[in-house]
């Protein structure tokens, strides 16, 4: 998928800092703690706790933090967090979503328009880019699973829609609704994935040239950069070329 899987292959490529590992941890254990108060505190319970964890351990988030993270959910005392969805375009035209997760809109908003204007780009009304991206279930696994064919199958047989297989591994798309039957359909047969989890997939893509992709990249960090944001996608495409000089 072209904005999600270049920007993930860049981010590896460049490795994580601490600092920038120690807010991804933050995030994650956020969605913990906000996915076990609004259901149950038991992962096996609670569809969306069960996912946000899953997450968190694929990110190698101790065990003792996603624990603190579910217990600090299920006893109540937490802030009210709001979820709010940002649409907006960046540098050449990118559409791009934003998730976050605040507790004061207020300041979220704000910032999100400041990073947005700061990159050449401007935040739009909800609704404005979100027609581009299909909301839908994403579950990874490396290549080591199988061969194309043999995870094409298993994928198709577990209800799935579509398999992108590379040298990186394979992403197998799915309904949002059905992510879960999926996912377990899928690991009867291949074994724990890597990822599973809702994801924006565009169904239009903006090509970058060099220039382009640079600044695009500089506005993805800034927005990931910001604590009350949780998921950025956009729906760019960068050729192996310029991948290269990145």
């Amino acid at each position: 998928m072209a904005g999600h899987s270049k920007w993930a292959n860049i981010q590896h490529r460049k490795g994580r800092q601490d600092a920038a590992r120690s807010k991804l941890f933050s995030k994650l254990a956020k969605e913990i703690t906000v996915a076990a108060k609004m259901g149950d505190p038991d992962p096996d319970k609670n569809p969306r706790l069960r996912l946000a964890v899953k997450e968190a351990k694929s990110n190698s988030v101790p065990k003792d933090v996603i624990q603190r993270a579910i217990n600090k959910g299920s006893g109540g005392d937490v802030e009210n967090y709001e979820e709010i969805r940002y649409e907006g375009y960046g540098p050449e035209g990118v559409a791009i979503i934003v998730e976050a997760m605040t507790d004061n809109r207020n300041r979220t908003a704000s910032s999100v328009r400041s990073i947005f204007t700061k990159a050449g780009g401007n935040l739009a009304e909800t609704g404005a880019v979100s027609f581009m991206f299909d909301r839908k279930g994403l579950v990874t696994y490396p290549a080591s699973a199988g061969d194309a064919d043999t995870v094409f199958e298993a994928a198709i047989e577990a209800g799935a829609e579509d398999v992108e297989s590379s040298d990186d591994g394979h992403e197998i798309y799915c309904e949002a609704t059905d992510l879960h039957e999926v996912a377990s359909a899928l690991e009867k047969v291949l074994g724990e994935s890597e990822t599973t989890k809702l994801i924006w997939k565009p169904n239009v893509t903006t090509p970058l040239d060099l220039d382009g992709a640079r600044k695009l990249l500089k506005l993805i960090s800034a927005l990931e950069d910001d604590d009350d944001v949780q998921t950025v996608t956009a729906n760019f495409e960068i050729s192996d070329e310029v991948m290269e000089q990145l």
